[in-house]
Parts: C-alpha cells; structure tokens; sequence
C-alpha cells in the first residue's frame, strides 16, 4: 500500500508542482484579474516552447545517463544560421531544414566526442558551450542578423489580443512531445535509452551497442535544440549570437522538475513538459508581480536546488 501511495505522489509531483505555482500567482491583489485568464495563458504557453521543445531533446540525455550545457549555444548558433539564410534568399521550410541538421551536427559533435573521449558529459558540453557560443559570434561578425521578412516570423506571434488561436510553436511542442513519448514508451530505440541510463555496462553485455546509441541520442536531441532554435528566431525576428544564456539552466530544471533522475534511467516526457510550464509560470507570475530580474533568478535557482535535492532523496531511497 505504502509503495502505491508513492509511485502516484512520485507521479503526480509535477502536477502538484505546478498547481502549488499557480496558486501562488492567483492570490496576490496585484495578480489576481490577470493572471488566471485566458489571454495571460496564452502567453504563459508561448513563453513554454523554446524551453519545451530544448526539454525534450534533454529528456532523452538525461533518462540516458548523460547532460548537455551547451543548449543555450546551440540554439543561438542555429538561430543565426537561420538568419543568415534567410538573408540570402531561402524559403521557409529549406531555412527550417538547414536549422534542424545543424542542431543534429552540433549533437552529433558532442556525442561523438563524449563517446571518442570517454570524459563525462559535463566536461565535454562545458567547453562546446563555448565553442559554439564563440561560433555563433564569429558567423554572426559580433553583431544581431536583421532580415526583412519571412513565413518564420508567424510561428510564434502573439500580436492580436482578441485571437484565441494558439501559436503554431505551442501546437508543434505538443505534437513533438507525443513523438517523443511515444519513442522512449514503444520504441527498441526507447528501451536501449533507459537501459544505457539505468547501467552502461549492463546495456554493453546485454549486445546494446552503446557508442553508437550515446552519438545517436545527443544528435536527435541536437536536431530537438536546432528545432528551439527555430522557434527562438520566430519570436526574436533576428539571429542573436549573445541569446539563450543561461537557457540550458532552464531546460534542466525542467527534465529534473518532471521527475528524471540526473544519474539516468528515470524520466518521462509529460513530466518534462509540466516542469518546462512550471519554469514558464513562475517566469510571467514574477513580471506581473513586478518583481526584478535578480529576484526572478534567485527563485529559479532556488527551484533548481530543490529539485536535484529531492532526485538526491528519491535515489537514497531507492538504494
């Protein structure tokens, strides 16, 4: 009984999560009218995308027993590709081609250097954070790639007060998130995943070619990150080499949020997305507070050390 009363608290722990935060933001005077309507919430999930979308790819790192930094340089890499293309001419859907294959190179670099170097994922995805931070500026000369127009633009706009009508980034993150349960869940790809992240050297016995499994997850998820990468290019309308700083902070807290477990073999994609909403909810409730910017920062990263407290607890239980 104790056991079952467990796995659903451990279940619905995003869920309580965020209605814990909702609440928070509905009692106060100065948020009270606003923050509860629908318009508000419409913002509140546009705001979810980028760091959705970034939060799936992640789920696939983590639940594999790894971590990527350089999400934040990924997407502003591939935002200034996007730029630049669009400069030169390209349509739509060739621009949003060339953005997805360069986060899958970015992936694939990463992975293959992990993999190659036998170093933790931490010390191989700190230094590409700079590497590809450094690439973003030497492509974009230092400086924003402005553009005239593109289809791009729209995918994110929440311009009209009155529309109802949900951005296609929102509806994108939600159709990618059901592709990514539906991979980990149903999938042998998805069954090696947690396997390798539950232990490497099980899954090496077990036949599981590990090498090329740890290159092919961080180059899918670099393919998720280019995808971010499109929407952060939507809602900027320019390529911005210094954007998405700190992002990756976002981004796993979200994954650690939802329930994975940060030495690998446990996580799920709805609980990723509840906690890329939780991160998104406490962003827009801070600004209608009117509370500063440092503050904001002090609660998130308040919110990250929580999290990986209760994974340490979660995991001293389970052992």
């Amino acid at each position: 009984m104790k056991d079952t009363v467990k796995k659903i608290l451990a279940k619905a722990g995003p869920f309580l999560g965020l209605l814990v935060v909702v609440v928070l933001f509905s009692v106060p005077a100065e948020t009270r009218e606003f923050f509860l309507t629908y318009h508000n919430f419409k913002t509140i999930f546009t705001q979810t995308v980028i760091v959705a979308i970034g939060a799936l790819g992640m789920t696939m790192i983590i639940v594999s027993g790894g971590i990527d930094l350089s999400v934040g340089s990924s997407i502003a890499f591939t935002s200034v590709i996007g730029a630049q293309l669009i400069q030169k001419g390209w349509g739509a859907a060739p621009t949003l081609f060339a953005m997805l294959l360069s986060g899958a190179l970015i992936g694939l670099v990463n992975g293959a250097a992990i993999a190659a170097l036998r170093l933790v994922p931490f010390i191989i995805t700190l230094g590409a954070l700079g590497v590809w931070r450094g690439s973003a500026k030497w492509l974009a000369d230092n400086q924003t790639v402005n553009y005239d127009a593109s289809p791009i633009n729209g995918w994110m706009t929440t311009l009209d007060p009155q529309s109802y009508a949900l951005p296609a980034g929102v509806w994108v993150s939600l159709v990618l998130a059901v592709f990514t349960s539906l991979l980990l869940r149903n999938t042998v790809f998805g069954r090696h995943v947690f396997a390798l992240g539950s232990n490497e050297a099980t899954a090496r016995l077990c036949g599981i070619p590990t090498t090329r499994l740890k290159i092919g997850i961080y180059a899918l998820a670099g393919a998720f990150f280019g995808l971010a990468g499109v929407f952060q290019l939507s809602r900027l309308r320019q390529g911005d080499p210094t954007v998405a700083v700190g992002l990756e902070l976002d981004i796993i807290a979200s994954v650690i949020i939802g329930g994975a477990s940060l030495s690998g073999g446990v996580g799920t994609v709805l609980g990723s997305m509840i906690g890329a909403l939780i991160m998104a909810v406490l962003r827009n409730g801070s600004q209608l507070m009117g509370w500063p910017t440092y503050f904001q920062e002090i609660i998130i990263g308040l919110v990250i050390i929580v999290a990986v407290l209760v994974d340490r607890l979660r995991q001293g239980k389970q052992a």
